[in-house]
């Protein structure tokens, strides 16, 4: 049984989970952590310095500004944490990293196991398609109450795809702004907002002749929330450090 501290309980997520849970015998929701009010079949804490219920994992879906409080109590507890917030600014992502010496910490852009396999399918195919002279766009489209772009997760492709030619290329984000035609060593990223879009990605590598195109869809926030618990089971147990989806999906 894998028993798990919500943070953000309340959050449009951290409902999506709990309902999951319900149908599940082998994870249980212990506490959750909210400072907003609500009902929950589980008893909920402000914030977890105040929660002295004991978990084996706690599973995070707040706010960029909420993850730093989370980390700070966390760590002198010794509790595995499953970083699913997206939008942290640079500090915020060094403390995960720093926390992650401490405690075992998963932390992923996006913890849909379609993005994280997409992943490992574009940087096959940059090896492949970059040296033969295509081009490489990223649009990435979602729903009209998400506050950061580009998302999280189009960074999360543009830095892998970046990462097999050691960050040699450069991020345009739209091109309103251009006069000139895209350098070769560039990686466009457009952002769409509309609707209840729950999150749609694609990349596409334009060649001289041939276009391909890898396009995940999001039908629903379920695919994410199914995607945390499966890093809770992962990460209950685990030694200190940094780990991703991608050692979920192995």
């Amino acid at each position: 049984m894998t028993k798990i501290i919500l943070h953000g309980c309340f959050g449009k997520m951290g409902q999506a989970i709990t309902e999951i849970v319900k149908d599940m015998e082998d994870v249980q929701i212990v506490a959750g952590i909210d400072p907003h009010a609500g009902s929950a079949d589980y008893p909920v804490f402000p914030s977890l310095a105040e929660c002295a219920i004991e978990a084996d994992v706690v599973v995070d879906f707040s706010a960029p500004a909420a993850v730093v409080s989370l980390l700070e109590a966390a760590v002198p507890r010794k509790i595995p944490v499953v970083v699913c917030t997206t939008g942290l600014s640079k500090e915020q992502i060094n403390l995960v990293k720093e926390s992650a010496g401490s405690i075992p910490l998963l932390f992923s852009a996006n913890m849909s196991l379609g993005i994280n396999l997409m992943i490992s399918l574009v940087k096959k195919a940059a090896l492949v398609l970059t040296e033969a002279g295509f081009d490489i766009e990223i649009i990435e489209k979602h729903h009209n109450r998400k506050k950061d772009a580009p998302s999280g997760t189009a960074l999360y492709l543009a830095d892998a795809i970046n990462s097999v030619f050691d960050y040699d290329f450069a991020y345009s984000y739209g091109r309103s702004h251009q006069t000139e035609p895209r350098e070769k060593n560039e990686i466009g990223i457009s952002s769409l907002r509309g609707g209840n879009i729950a999150g749609e990605h694609q990349v596409i590598f334009a060649g001289e002749d041939e276009i391909l195109e890898i396009h995940h869809k999001a039908g629903s926030r379920r695919i994410f929330a199914v995607g945390a618990i499966g890093a809770a089971r992962f990460l209950s147990g685990k030694t200190a450090g940094l780990y991703t989806m991608s050692d979920v999906i192995g």
